[in-house]
């Protein structure tokens, strides 16, 4: 099946927030899945950043799954050795889990996720409105896991925060890019402590090519070509799908997972392994990526295409009104985060699914536009080609990105969260 997109024009004004309101009418209700999206709507709420997002919903993941595996016993955990008290009810884990966390990241959003709270609790009430003693003990355990998660992982080396980064004006070098001309975004994730990889050092990238290269001439020039905001080279669609992929990766990744988990009726334990899986890769990832981002310090496009005149390079050539169809990221351009957290995620659906796995997608900042996909794969590369027809990255930097990312998360799925006594979910 092709990938193919169906666009609605009377939804095309609709705000963010509709949009993400329509995603979530897609998951099946049970407690994984709406505290799945729960946590999207504090995400977006708070505009939590794409790569900060991912650092959250590491946690929640993590959190909901060792609540409930606490109750089954079934798996290795994330963090918290599964010891729920007997007859603990595995629902009222993930609820309180789950909601454990998100209120210590966005406390200023505590009356919505009370309301949350409360609404997960109604469907677990007994027929006089109480709560019955397995769903005490299941709120006592989910209460428990979150703040062990949370312990953990406030130590992870994000707070606090570094100076600012400002880079640096040597030609290949990044440094501040229009509009904002911001400092790079989030340092301290080049070197917070991984979720499930022992260290970055296995995982690390060849690096951008050499300025004086063929392939960076080559990587520079298609760029140039396709990526400007007024390019005549790139196709309507092509313009469509690089503003669809512009979005919260994550958000992207987790809906994808919760679709394609509801077709294959996946239980309430295997859908919370499933999301922590994919979530702890992503987070993973995220770090090697960061860690080669503030490696090589590569400058993007924005900067690159301008100053080409004094990159040694003869087959390059400076183009002073360049500007590209997106705008720039704050952080250096080598390797893509889109790319390799996109690239994680698609792994682990792949080895537990099969890659040759239909589903369709939505995107906060294509509201109206749905798109299908005839495999994980498939959108993978979408993606890749996202960031380089939108100007903001080179071709190099998103195949090493989604294959960086590929091999963080076969390194988590054979390692982590394994099933106890034998293999299988």
């Amino acid at each position: 099946m092709k990938n193919r997109t169906i666009r609605y024009p009377f939804l095309i004004a609709a705000t963010v927030a509709a949009a993400a309101l329509v995603c979530r009418t897609a998951a099946k209700a049970d407690e994984v899945s709406d505290w799945n999206q729960n946590m999207f709507t504090a995400v977006f709420t708070a505009k939590t950043t794409p790569l900060v997002t991912i650092r959250v919903t590491a946690m929640v993941q993590s959190a909901v799954f060792d609540a409930i595996n606490g109750v089954h016993r079934r798996y290795t955990p994330v963090h918290v050795s599964p010891d729920a008290p007997h007859g603990a009810s595995p629902r009222a884990a993930v609820v309180q889990a789950a909601y454990g966390i998100l209120v210590r990241l966005y406390p200023t959003q505590q009356t919505t996720l009370d309301a949350q709270l409360a609404a997960s609790l109604a469907k677990l009430t007994d027929e006089d409105g109480t709560l019955g003693e397995s769903v005490k003990r299941g709120l006592t355990w989910g209460q428990y896991v979150a703040e062990q998660i949370w312990a953990w992982r406030s130590t992870d080396g994000f707070t606090p925060a570094p100076p600012p980064f400002i880079g640096g004006t040597a030609i290949g070098q990044w440094r501040p890019t229009p509009p904002g001309f911001l400092s790079g975004a989030a340092p301290q994730f080049a070197y917070m402590t991984p979720w499930a990889i022992l260290t970055t050092v296995p995982f690390r990238p060849p690096g951008p090519p050499a300025l004086t290269s063929i392939q960076y001439a080559n990587d520079l020039n298609e760029s140039k070509l396709i990526g400007r905001s007024n390019s005549v080279a790139r196709s309507a669609d092509q313009t469509l799908f690089s503003i669809f992929w512009n979005g919260n990766t994550a958000g992207y990744w987790n809906r994808i997972a919760l679709q394609v988990a509801d077709q294959n009726d996946l239980s309430l334990l295997q859908k919370a392994h499933l999301l922590a899986l994919m979530n702890i890769a992503m987070g993973d990832g995220a770090i090697c990526c960061w860690e080669a981002k503030y490696t090589h310090v590569f400058w993007r496009p924005i900067t690159a295409i301008p100053f080409a005149d004094l990159d040694g390079n003869d087959a390059t050539m400076a183009d002073p009104s360049w500007s590209p169809l997106l705008i720039t990221p704050n952080h250096p351009e080598y390797p893509s985060g889109h790319s390799t957290a996109s690239g994680a995620c698609a792994a682990v659906l792949a080895a537990y699914f099969g890659d040759q796995t239909s589903f369709s997608l939505t995107s906060e900042l294509a509201p109206g536009v749905i798109r299908y996909y005839s495999s994980f794969s498939a959108a993978v590369d979408e993606v890749r080609d996202a960031r380089v027809f939108g100007g903001i990255h080179f071709r190099s930097a998103c195949q090493d990105g989604q294959e960086m990312g590929g091999r963080v998360a076969a390194y988590v799925v054979e390692h982590s969260l394994q099933r106890i006594n034998g293999n299988g979910n």
